[in-house]
């Protein structure tokens, strides 16, 4: 297994998660203060399965959220 690293001048390899990862850190970790690594886990699976996946509007997306989006898809 070979991990994978972005060259020099290709910075756009690992965008998306990046994005994702900065837009779960300001709207829900920053403003929350957990105890212990569950309550953190157990937070953050509750942010992307009820809000980020459910409700949030994606503008990739048309500006609508991921579920309504499969939904007019399918």
């Amino acid at each position: 297994m070979l991990c994978s690293m972005s060259r020099a001048g290709n910075c756009l390899d690992n965008a998306v998660a990046e994005s994702s990862f900065h837009t779960l850190k300001t709207e829900w970790v920053y403003h929350h203060r957990f105890h212990t690594r569950a309550q953190a886990r157990l937070f953050t699976f509750d942010y992307i399965e009820t809000f980020y996946n459910r409700a949030r509007l994606h503008s990739a997306l048309g500006y609508r959220s991921p579920h309504q989006y499969e939904n007019n898809v399918a």
